[in-house]
C-alpha cells in the first residue's frame, strides 16, 4: 500500500510513540496535511460519537490510543484499565470499517501473552494460557483487538492487522512514577537519588525477572513498514529479540548515570511475568523489520533526554 497519498489518522498520535510514528510517516514521504491525529483531552475515543468524527474520510488508521502503565497502575487501576482499553478498539475498529476505511492498524501489547510461555514468545502461543495477573485486564482487552481483526476480516473482508510490542523504551517517555513503566521509573529513581544525594535506591521485586525492550524509533518505523507491507490475520511480534533481567538493566542505567550507591530489593512487591522474549522471525520475513538500535546507544539517547529535560 503506498502511503504518499493516503489520509492517516494516528490515534494517540501526540503520546510517546505516536510522535515517532507520525516523524516516520513524514520520512516515509506523506505530506503532513494528510496526518490526523487525536489526543484524550480534545478527543475521548470511548465515546462512540466522537470515534465516528475520528475516522471520517481517512484511509488508515494507526490505533496507538491506550491507557498503560507499570504494574503499580495496573494493580491500581485493573477496571479502567480493561474497560477503556477494550472500548477505544472495538469502537474505532467497528466506526473504520463502517466509513470504508482501507485499512486498520491495531497495535497490542505483549501483556496479551500466557504468564509462562516458552521463550522467545512464538505468536503461535499466545492463545496458550492465562496472562500475567497483575495485567491480565489490560493485557486481555487489548488482545480482543485480534479477535475484532480477524472476524472483521472473515466476515467483511475488512483489512486490520494486529501487532504486538515488546516494552518501549526512549526519550519522551512517561516518566511519572506512578504511571511509568520500569525503564523510565528507574532512570528517575537513579536522578532523584543524586538530586538528593542518597545513597541508595529501593527497586520493586527481586531483579531475577527479565524483560525485552525496543526503543521507540524502531518501533515506528516497524508500524509504518507494517501500514505498507503487511495484510493477513495472523499476530505478529515487534521486538529486538534479546532479553535482559531487572537486575542487569538497574546496574547497567546506574553505570550510565554513574550512580554508585546500594540497590535495595523490596521483595514484597511483585516481579511481573517471570521472562519476555520474543521470536521476531515473522516480522523480518513479512515486511523486512530488523531492530537497529542497540540497547546501550537507546539507553543513553533516554537517560541524556531526560537529564536534559
Amino acid at each position: 500500500m503506498n502511503l504518499k497519498n493516503k489520509k492517516i489518522l494516528v490515534t494517540g498520535g501526540a503520546g510517546f510513540l505516536g510522535k515517532f510514528v507520525v516523524q516516520e510517516l513524514i520520512k516515509k514521504g506523506v505530506p503532513e496535511k494528510n496526518i490526523k491525529i487525536t489526543t484524550k483531552e480534545k478527543c475521548d475515543l470511548t465515546k462512540w460519537e466522537n470515534c465516528i468524527k475520528a475516522v471520517r474520510g481517512q484511509d488508515i488508521i494507526i490505533h496507538l490510543a491506550a491507557k498503560v502503565g507499570g504494574i503499580g497502575l495496573n494493580q491500581e487501576k485493573p477496571g479502567e484499565l480493561f474497560y477503556d482499553n477494550l472500548i477505544m478498539g472495538v469502537q474505532m475498529m467497528e466506526a473504520a470499517r463502517q466509513a470504508g476505511v482501507k485499512k486498520f492498524v491495531a497495535i497490542g501489547t505483549i501483556c496479551a501473552y500466557p504468564k509462562f510461555t516458552k521463550v522467545p514468545f512464538s505468536e503461535s502461543k499466545l492463545w496458550d494460557g492465562y496472562p500475567e495477573e497483575t495485567n491480565a485486564p489490560y493485557g486481555l482487552a487489548k488482545k480482543m483487538l485480534l479477535v475484532q481483526a480477524q472476524a472483521y476480516r472473515q466476515q467483511y473482508g475488512f483489512n486490520a492487522i494486529y501487532l504486538l510490542p515488546v516494552n518501549l523504551y526512549g526519550p519522551g517517555d512517561n516518566f511519572d512514577p506512578k504511571s511509568s513503566h520500569v525503564i523510565p521509573a528507574l532512570i528517575k529513581k537513579v536522578a532523584d537519588a543524586k538530586k538528593m544525594g542518597k545513597n541508595f535506591i529501593e527497586v520493586w521485586g527481586t531483579g531475577k525477572a527479565s524483560r525485552e525492550f525496543l526503543y521507540v524509533e524502531d518501533a515506528a518505523r516497524a508500524i509504518v513498514l507494517a501500514a505498507e507491507k503487511y495484510d493477513k490475520p495472523n499476530p505478529i511480534n515487534l521486538g529486538a529479540g534479546r532479553e535482559i533481567t531487572i537486575k542487569k538493566l538497574v546496574e547497567i542505567i546506574c553505570s550510565c548515570m554513574k550512580f554508585k550507591g546500594e540497590i535495595r530489593w523490596d521483595k514484597t512487591k511483585p516481579d511481573g511475568q517471570p521472562r519476555r522474549k520474543l521470536d521476531v522471525t515473522r516480522a523480518k520475513k513479512e515486511f523486512g523489520f530488523v531492530a537497529k538500535t542497540s540497547f546501550e546507544t537507546g539507553l543513553k539517547k533516554t537517560i541524556d533526554w531526560y537529564m536534559s529535560s
